[in-house]
């Protein structure tokens, strides 16, 4: 499966009072790690846009497993899961600095739409991705 490794500092701004980072950082962090997977593969997300393309987030889901702290080096691991005609689907891990404990895990999907918001199949530039490197393609994947 293809993946990608980031790492992020956690910040004080990214705690609560207890010193525990704060559950909604998580799933900023998902989106740090799905940028920089498409930015490793060359699709930044500002050509979609240049594209006339966004990918706004329709589901996510979040498993807290064990608590990440003030100053902690975390990894984010981001993959696909699959692509769809209009979908894409990120599947999320955050580990300790050197992956041996697993802190959370969850998923997003996203819609591929146009400025206006209206559904929009997902671009050849995706397209070629899936096909490059073998992502799964969902039921309502169309060539």
């Amino acid at each position: 499966m293809l993946s990608n490794f980031t790492q992020v500092r956690v910040i004080y701004a990214d705690t609560d009072a207890m010193g525990i980072v704060y559950h909604t950082n998580y799933i900023r962090w998902f989106e740090l790690g799905r940028n920089e997977l498409m930015r490793q593969l060359g699709v930044a997300y500002t050509e979609l846009e240049q594209l006339g393309l966004n990918l706004p987030l329709t589901k996510v889901s979040c498993h807290y497993l064990a608590p990440a702290k003030y100053d902690q080096l975390l990894t984010v691991e981001t993959a696909f899961d699959y692509i769809k005609r209009a979908s894409i689907k990120f599947n999320s891990k955050i580990w300790d600095e050197h992956r041996q404990k697993l802190h959370v895990e969850g998923y997003t999907i996203h819609a591929c739409t146009n400025r206006d918001g209206k559904i929009r199949r997902m671009p050849p530039v995706i397209v070629e991705l899936a096909n490059k490197y073998n992502i799964k393609k969902g039921e309502e994947y169309v060539r």
